[in-house]
Formats: structure tokens, sequence, C-alpha cells
């Protein structure tokens, strides 16, 4: 795998992401988007995450669901 130096700060914070989520229910969710940006050949930074959450959040059918996504989102802002 290639990495860019530019992004390594990038990668350390979506990782520290990654650390936050503490039930497995939101690592499993975060990984899931993070597939998906990928595989769609977009770059792994905080926007990408947070747009695919947002998008996750409008497509959701339970208050359950959208809280689990709203409390992910949040995980994105804090410092």
């Amino acid at each position: 795998m290639h990495q860019n130096p530019q992004n390594t700060g990038s990668q350390g914070n979506i990782a520290a992401y990654f650390s936050r989520a503490t039930m497995p229910s939101q690592q499993e969710t975060l990984g899931a988007i993070a597939v998906e940006i990928l595989r769609s050949g977009r770059s792994l930074n905080r926007k990408t995450i947070c747009m695919r959450l947002l998008a996750r959040v409008d497509a959701a059918t339970s208050q359950e669901e959208e809280q689990h996504l709203q409390e992910l989102i949040s995980l994105l802002f804090r410092d």
C-alpha cells in the first residue's frame, strides 16, 4: 500500500475517530463507511466520512439508527 506523507496526520485523525467509537456497532458502521469511500476511489478524510454519515442520517428508518449515526458524527468533531 502506497502512503502519501502529506496524509499521515489525516490518517492519525481517522484512527483516532475509530478509537473513540466505543460500541462494536459504531466501529462496524465506521468500517463499512471507510470501505465504501475507499472502494469509490475517494480520499478517506473527515469530510468524506461526515458526508457519508449525513447521507445515512437522511436515509435512516428509525430513531435509534438516526441517534447512532448522530453519535458517530459527533465523534468527528470532538477534540
